[in-house]
């Protein structure tokens, strides 16, 4: 009895050894947060946290910009009052102590406004103001500081008004130039003349593209548009040409 105890022992013991149980080797895919068995729901979107950032920063340059522009705004309506609330002055010396009053930024409004006021005697006299300092026999920290002052002023007025007086220039060209152009039978050959010529300069191009969108904003006949539209495709289309030309 012992012996078949024994054996049936040993028959179990083999039995176990000979069967091995094997692992399979996957992974549970959660599909969704819910049970999904069949997968209907699709595989899980990820990126949320990447879009709920990109959100929160367009909210937040949405708020700057925002901001940025009411500044603008608030600035420009502080300055449009100064421009009104400020008197103009009838003597060169009070028109110097005028710009010298003027903020930086208003300078070149201040001579387009006061270009007529500009001439020969104003300047005259602010360079008789500066060789008074500068030649004076003994000059104080006061009288230093007014002649840096004045000597900036007369620098700044004077490459104003000359870069004010060649934007006119350009801008009179640019109408007559434009006139030709719009009243010409072949606008292409006429655009290369004016190549040849060197008429085709920025005050022109500028001038075209606000006749382009005062065009299109209006109620201007189709053949209208078009032509302004080939004009402005010729204009830069012979510029680039121009630029690529070695000079000789």
């Amino acid at each position: 009895m012992a012996t078949l105890s024994m054996g049936i022992a040993v028959s179990a013991t083999a039995a176990l050894r000979s069967t091995t149980i094997k692992r399979t080797h996957f992974r549970f895919k959660v599909s969704c947060v819910q049970w999904d068995p069949e997968g209907i729901l699709g595989a899980p979107q990820t990126g949320h946290l990447a879009r709920l950032e990109f959100k929160r920063r367009l909210e937040r340059d949405a708020e700057a910009r925002e901001a940025f522009e009411q500044h603008l705004r608030q600035e420009k309506e502080r300055r449009q009052a100064l421009r009104q609330s400020r008197e103009i002055p009838d003597t060169p010396g009070e028109l110097i102590e005028y710009f010298l009053d003027t903020e930086a930024q208003e300078i070149e409004f201040e001579i387009a406004r006061l270009r007529q006021r500009l001439n020969e005697e104003f300047f005259s006299h602010l360079k008789f103001e500066i060789g008074q300092i500068r030649f004076a026999v003994s000059k104080t920290e006061d009288m230093e500081d007014r002649l840096i002052e004045l000597e900036a002023l007369q620098k700044a007025l004077q490459e104003g008004t000359e870069a004010f007086d060649k934007m006119q220039a350009d801008l009179i060209t640019a109408k007559q130039s434009l006139t030709k152009i719009l009243t010409s039978k072949d606008i292409k050959t006429t655009l290369f003349e004016m190549v040849e010529r060197n008429e085709l300069n920025r005050s022109l191009l500028t001038l075209l593209d606000e006749n382009i969108a005062n065009a299109h904003m209006g109620n201007q006949h189709l053949s209208s548009k078009r032509k302004i539209d080939s004009l402005a495709f010729f204009c830069v289309f012979i510029q680039q040409e121009e630029c690529c030309i070695p000079s000789l």
